[in-house]
This record gives C-alpha cells, structure tokens and sequence, in this order.
C-alpha cells in the first residue's frame, strides 16, 4: 500500500515519529500532547470535541494520572463499548500513553490482565510511568507492532483499540492476528475513523492527512468484509460522531467464533 509517494514502511516511520514527539511533549512537560496536525484530530489534543480526552467522562479522567489523559489521541472510549468483565484478559493495540489500558485494569480487577502493544519507545515509557502512577499491577506494556502482535495465540478475551487501525498500511494483517491472538468466544471492541461506503480512497484524502486517522480509514463495507475475510463473526459497524465529511468516529464490534 502506499499514500500519495509515501511506502508502507515511510508511513510506519511517520506515524512513529509523529507519536514519539507527542510522548515526548508529555514527558518534558506533565502537561498536553502537542501534535500539530499529526495524530488523530486537527489540532491538540484538548481543542477537537471528536478526538482525545474529550470522548471520555469527566469521572473516567478523574481516576489517572493527568499525563495519561494528556496523551490521549483517539477517536472514541473503546474501554465504554467492549464491556469488559471481572477476570478477563484484554489486549489494547496501539497503547500510547496507556489511558485504555489503565482504565480496563479497573474494569477487569485484579483476577485479570490488560496489556498494551505500542511500537513507539516514547509512547511506552509514558505508558509505563502513567501505569506505576496510578499503582496498576495488572498491566503489561510490550513494544511491537499491531501487524505482527507479539502475543501467543489465543492469548486474550478481548481485543481494544482506539483510532490506530486506520494509521496501518495492512489492515488484513491487523485483523488477522486480532483474530490468533484470542481466544475462541473472544470479541473486539474498538473505536476507529470509518468512511461511508460511497467515499473513494482519492476522496478520503481530501478530507484529511493519513496521520491525522482520515485518509487511511476504511469505509463501511470495507471493515465488515476485512473482519469476515479474518474469521470474525456478528461484525457491526455503528457510526458515533462525525469527523469530517462522510467520515466517522465508529464503533466496531466482531467475535471469533467458538
């Protein structure tokens, strides 16, 4: 795949410096991620109702750390719509600054175990001091990629992201170890840029850059057949809020067949 003249392999670059900088304005300063036009949303995190912290409640920001907050660059609350319960084991892909992961911890207890897949050193090293902030003990934050998970198979119940599918440039291989690494029964929730089915690919990148999650999304249709074409049963796609023109926040929902 490739983006205008960029390669699958530039644009894995680009993502992660554009995320390392962002990890790293939070760690010099304790205070927001600064992106510019490069992670999800316009502008800082803070300014774009339909990115960030934002899409997450007042009580849910009130229990971590501010600098996990500050590091949120997603497009929704993934943690809100998986329905996570007591005991289970979650995979959160595209971790970051670690606010999905901290919050699942909670939801699952301490009879589970949330860990989180980030490719980027800065963004795992925020992870990891958000996690000893808050004193979770149940989380694991492993560097790798989310087209080559580094989990065993059938390792987790649950599989979370939170607007990082649509910054990869193969999407079939993202769902592909979604659906190895869990277990049989086991379900996704995730919340992601989807286009609606009408958009080319031409005409979702003049709604956004690929870094900024618009150009890269998938449309409707596209999701629901890559998630069948991976395994997944009951698959659902369900727009939220707009993120630019025939552009949405969306809900994706899917399970792997027992």
């Amino acid at each position: 795949m490739t983006i205008g003249h960029l390669s699958d392999d530039q644009l894995r670059d680009e993502v992660r410096a554009r995320y390392a900088s962002a990890a790293t304005s939070v760690l010099d300063t304790g205070a927001g991620a600064s992106c510019g036009e490069s992670c999800c949303g316009p502008t800082a995190v803070e300014v774009d109702d339909n990115f960030g912290s934002a899409l997450y409640s007042a009580g849910e920001r009130g229990e971590l750390p501010v600098a996990a907050v500050a590091a949120s660059l997603g497009c929704g609350n993934p943690t809100a719509v998986a329905e996570l319960r007591s005991g289970e084991r979650v995979l959160d892909l595209g971790s970051g600054g670690g606010i999905d992961v901290l919050l699942s911890a909670r939801r699952v207890g301490p009879t589970g175990h949330v860990y989180g897949v980030d490719m980027t050193e800065e963004m795992l090293e925020l992870a990891r001091a958000n996690a000893a902030q808050s004193g979770a003990t149940n989380v694991e934050f492993v560097q790798g990629t989310i087209e080559n998970i580094p989990l065993p198979d059938s390792m987790v119940d649950v599989v979370i992201s939170n607007c990082v599918i649509n910054l990869s440039a193969d999407k079939p291989k993202v769902m592909a170890e979604m659906f190895r690494v869990l277990t049989p029964g086991g379900r996704l929730g995730i919340s992601d840029v989807v286009a609606e089915d009408h958009l080319t690919p031409a005409e979702r990148a003049e709604r956004g850059s690929y870094l900024g999650c618009i150009a890269g999304a998938l449309s409707r249709r596209e999701y629901l057949d890559g998630l069948a074409a991976a395994g997944f049963v009951e698959a659902t796609v369900r727009f939220t809020h707009q993120a630019a023109d025939g552009m949405h926040g969306a809900i994706i929902r899917a399970a792997k067949p027992r």
